[in-house]
């Protein structure tokens, strides 16, 4: 049975978010959760792979617990670094484009200037480091038809996340102390799905270079800021959200300070970056609210 698309951890927030997108467009499209499909095994992937023919394959399957990565490295980086591997090897073999999402902390978080595409990479934590050696692999063994598509502080109707969290605690504490030494980009996955795919859809039409792109919102700020901003689209007083530091919150894996990112690269596939974050936030505020 032949797809067009192919979606690895089609369960997840940001795969569901994609399958969506794609199916708007009527692009004829397979989801695999991670039971259906296992990335780390080359035999399972050779199996979905050839079964289902695809032009694209997006890579949404991830190990995305960064604290639990710093003690469990070597089982993060078979799903972050192997995984990735396995899929560009069958891209490779079969001329079919992936698209991988990864993250901002393959950087050091250490900049005053947001990141570009072509900035060095210095990981921290457990979780960057696998992260980076999937890049790596999709990148060297896909030189004209991988994608690499960072993203970060991503949140969605699909999934926990930041921001639904802070709708929950709204409800249940008086005030809040929120961590506002910490610079990033809130991301709605429903941009981000619509990019990878327009993205995709560019690297079959042959406008879209590969390599490395960023899907981030535009503009920046803190999760300070971030939590202020969801207590008002709730009509709640800002006020009782209260700035602190990262040293309030001691976590195994170091979180970066800085993580914003610049998206210049889109330019060259005719796409334009994603919106402001504060934009993208009151959209998707009632299906946040109205979330299970």
């Amino acid at each position: 049975m032949s797809s067009s698309w192919l979606v690895t951890g089609a369960g997840g927030m940001l795969g569901q978010d994609v399958l969506a997108r794609l199916a708007r467009d009527g692009e004829s499209t397979v989801g695999l959760d991670r039971k259906a499909l296992d990335i780390t095994d080359a035999a399972d992937v050779r199996r979905a792979v050839e079964e289902h023919d695809p032009a694209v394959i997006v890579n949404c399957a991830a190990w995305t617990a960064v604290d639990d990565a710093e003690a469990q490295e070597a089982e993060a980086l078979r799903i972050n670094g192997d995984g990735p591997r396995l899929l560009a090897e069958m891209c490779a073999e079969r001329g079919i484009v992936l698209l991988h999402v990864s993250t901002d902390y393959v950087f050091d978080g250490t900049a005053g200037k947001p990141y570009g595409e072509d900035a060095p990479t210095a990981p921290r934590s457990a979780y960057g480091r696998t992260k980076l050696a999937g890049e790596q692999a999709v990148l060297s063994l896909l030189p004209g038809t991988g994608y690499v598509v960072r993203t970060a502080w991503l949140y969605g109707a699909g999934g926990g996340n930041f921001a639904r969290t802070m709708i929950k605690l709204e409800g249940v504490k008086d005030t809040l102390d929120v961590v506002d030494d910490q610079l990033g980009q809130p991301t709605w996955t429903v941009d981000l799905a619509d990019r990878l795919v327009r993205l995709g859809q560019g690297a079959l039409a042959g406008t879209a270079p590969a390599g490395v792109y960023h899907g981030t919102s535009g503009g920046e700020t803190t999760w300070f800021g971030y939590t202020r901003a969801v207590f008002e689209l709730l009509g709640a007083d800002p006020e009782r959200v209260r700035p602190t530091t990262s040293a309030a919150f001691a976590r195994p894996a170091p979180r970066p300070a800085y993580s914003v990112l610049g998206h210049d690269r889109w330019a060259s596939a005719g796409i334009e970056p994603i919106r402001d974050w504060r934009e993208a936030l009151a959209e998707a505020f009632p299906d946040l609210r109205g979330a299970r």
